[in-house]
């Protein structure tokens, strides 16, 4: 036997290997352990098949060298019996013979041997199907270390997804200032709400909140004091509500609750008033005291919706009806508020078109010297002929023209058309040098940077003279922003362009303005002009009127006239200008051309 240095690069976790050596000839066992021995490895003996199995359960072995035949029990045997023990399947076998015949080998493989060697052996063969063998093993426990390893990573990194899921989903359900439910959790709740139905004498109902005075929080103390209101407010509102019961933070200051099984005696609106209750207490806030109130709109039912958003939306209408209504109250969802909304929508898609298509006109209403009942200007009005409803009231496309940013192409045509039309007729000799046209001008249009620039430009544009244009705004426009006010007004001084306060004595009915503010014109408005003979506290609030502007120099034009009696007493009361029906209600073009011309200029 050759004993040669081929396997002298085995790991040390090969050779140190605990190998059972299983054979009826103590000379076979010798050997072969002398081999092995010399080798580095440590061997066991056993010198039949019982005694092998002991020796296995008291300590499992790397790999077991076994005589196929032995007496009492065959190595077969003992192979079939390890391979049938989960805990000794995994060991190798090498079968051990003397015979070199097909028939064994087919055998030993088929009861799960491994290998198989020949005798008389061979030093190197030994060595080399043992080390092969053990090489195989330790390849195996080295991939079987690394699934475990893989597992467990696998394991950690499917935890922490978990984790991660979880916090997204949170987040994604989460409003993160008050920590409530958001609109995405909302719209998932209400899909499962409209999926079941109703139990019976038991309805679910829908509260949508919007805050009226929040902004004033946020315009005074600024968004983080805001952001500590919201916290506050949404934690008064939970404790007016029931467990069962989903308060939703929307966004900004807007709440949903869904109420889930309203009995039948009690309604939404119990709950709706419990809330606007709970408010009338204030809220103290860096110092300072604060009252919040709700505009609220209730869906009453969800049996009769199959979609969130359908829900959701009539709950938004009602809300807005309550705002519309005065505020800090509710108002109960109703088919009619869904189908006034589709209309003013249609009535904003075609205001839209209107302004495109040149659909909009101006009427004229003259303003009378009631001294002298003769004609001096004319206020420009706009009219909407709508293709299918006809005359649409300025009442109704106005507001939308204001809520749309529309206002401020409408009121820039407006402008434009009255003074170029007014050139007109004074180039056409119609009316006389100093005959002006008056025109509305809306509070987004005064608040513009670039009005004074407009203003130039269609002054440059229309060749109008500035002293025959009288320019319209309420106390409000004033009122909002005296700063930005003052400067404009300024500036329209500069420009001899006249200003005139419409409706006086409606909005905020301060004379104090008057004094920082020169204004040309006050518009004594139409109520207090028809009520002149009704109320006594009509005339004396319009002779109170006229008499301040008369010390201030400034001159009065009463709106509405309508009848003789209320021009005499205008008169007695020394209103110089007038304008009303009793004159001439508003004129298209053509019709105020005849109306203007020599024969008709002076009233009659």
């Amino acid at each position: 036997m050759h004993h040669e240095n081929s396997f002298n690069d085995s790991s040390s976790a090969m050779t140190q290997a605990d190998i059972l050596i299983v054979d009826d000839i103590p000379e076979n066992i010798r050997l072969l352990s002398g081999i092995l021995d010399a080798k580095g490895y440590q061997t066991r003996k056993a010198t039949n098949g019982e005694t092998a199995l002991r020796a296995i359960e008291a300590m499992l072995p790397s790999l077991v060298l076994l005589d196929i035949r032995m007496p009492k029990m065959s190595g077969y045997e003992v192979c079939r019996r390890l391979k049938s023990n989960p805990k000794t399947t995994h060991i190798p076998v090498i079968f051990l013979s003397a015979a070199d015949e097909i028939a064994d080998k087919v055998e030993a493989f088929g009861v799960g041997g491994a290998d198989y060697i020949t005798k008389p052996f061979h030093v190197e063969e030994v060595l080399a199907r043992v080390h092969h063998q053990l090489t195989i093993l330790a390849a195996q426990q080295t991939i079987w270390q690394l699934n475990t390893q893989l597992e467990a990573r696998v394991k950690e990194r499917t935890h922490q997804l978990e984790l991660a899921n979880s916090k997204l989903s949170e987040m994604a359900f989460c409003d993160p200032l008050t920590q409530l439910p958001n609109r995405a959790f909302l719209m998932q709740r209400l899909q499962n709400v409209l999926n079941q139905p109703e139990q019976q004498n038991l309805q679910n109902a829908v509260l949508y909140l919007d805050c009226d005075r929040f902004k004033t929080v946020n315009d005074s103390l600024g968004h983080q004091a805001g952001d500590e209101l919201l916290i506050a407010i949404s934690q008064r509102l939970k404790s007016v509500l029931r467990q069962v019961d989903l308060l939703v933070r929307l966004g900004g200051d807007e709440f949903v609750i869904l109420l889930s099984d309203l009995p039948d005696a009690v309604s939404a609106t119990d709950t709706a008033e419990r809330i606007l209750n709970s408010f009338t207490s204030p809220f103290y806030l860096r110092e300072r005291e604060f009252f919040v109130s709700f505009s609220i709109g209730i869906v009453s039912s969800c049996s009769t919706y199959k979609e969130p958003e359908d829900l959701l939306r009539d709950a938004d209408t009602a809300m807005y009806q309550a705002k519309a209504a005065g505020k800090d109250c509710y108002q109960i969802f109703e088919i009619s508020m869904y189908e006034a909304v589709c209309q003013r929508l249609q009535l904003e898609t075609d205001l839209r078109k209107a302004l495109r298509q040149q659909e909009l006109s101006l009427f004229y209403q003259p303003i009378v010297d009631l001294a002298t009942e003769t004609v001096v200007g004319l206020e420009a009005l706009v009219r909407w002929h709508h293709p299918t409803l006809g005359l649409v009231p300025p009442d109704q496309f106005i507001p939308i023209a204001e809520e749309t940013g529309m206002i401020l192409k409408l009121g820039l045509w407006v402008l434009e058309a009255a003074c170029r039309q007014l050139v007109v007729w004074q180039t056409q000799g119609m009316v006389d040098a100093d005959f002006f046209v008056s025109v509305n001008v809306s509070a987004y249009q005064f608040a513009q940077r670039d009005f004074i620039e407009q203003l130039d430009r269609v002054l440059t544009e229309t060749q109008m003279n500035p002293y025959c244009l009288k320019l319209e705004i309420t106390e409000t426009v004033i009122m909002q922003n005296f700063v930005s006010a003052a400067e404009v007004i300024h500036q329209l001084r500069e420009r001899a362009i006249q200003l005139s306060i419409d409706d006086f004595g409606t909005g905020y009915s301060s004379l104090s303005y008057l004094h920082s503010f020169p204004v040309d014109y006050l518009k004594i408005d139409r109520s207090f002009t028809q009520r002149l003979h009704r109320e006594k506290s009509s005339l004396s609030l319009v002779t109170a009127i006229i008499q301040i502007a008369q010390t201030m120099g400034i001159q009065i034009v009463a709106e509405g006239i309508e009848t003789s009696d209320q021009l005499a007493q205008l008169k007695l009361l020394g209103c110089r200008y007038g304008q009303g029906f009793f004159f001439s209600k508003p004129l298209p073009v053509n019709q105020i051309i005849d109306f203007l011309s020599p024969e008709a200029y002076q009233i009659k």
